[in-house]
């Protein structure tokens, strides 16, 4: 995929299961945002960390919440970074969700939900 200034652009997705609130795509986001050196290449525009409704919605509640739906985060990395880094920057996403996961056991009461962290082409979703 390529984004208007045809600069190439990788992206990762982390995707939460139907179980997920809007606070722990909200917090995973939040936590992701503060790794290292996730939060340098954000930082300098290399990477962009954002929220998205998964492909798989089944309808919204009262609320406008997706239900029964994945509920993603969809890390895009642009430019040179793209290719030089995807591996890496995709091993730290897994090592950041995992972490979260650990830490949202500890310190909520129930089940965290599950995740997935996958490559992802855009025009795939």
């Amino acid at each position: 995929m390529t984004e208007g200034d045809g600069v190439v652009t990788r992206a990762i997705r982390v995707r939460l299961d139907g179980t997920a609130s809007q606070s722990d795509i909200g917090a995973l986001k939040k936590w992701l945002e503060r790794e290292k050196p996730l939060e340098e290449l954000v930082r300098s525009g290399e990477l962009r960390i954002q929220e998205s409704a998964g492909s798989d919605q089944q309808g919204t509640d009262e609320q406008g919440i997706p239900m029964g739906a994945a509920i993603e985060i969809l890390m895009l990395l642009s430019g040179a970074a793209a290719q030089s880094m995807f591996d890496t920057v995709f091993k730290q996403v897994g090592r950041g969700v995992k972490a979260w996961y650990e830490n949202r056991r500890s310190v909520e009461s129930g089940d965290p939900p599950d995740y997935d962290v996958d490559p992802v082409h855009l025009d795939e979703r």
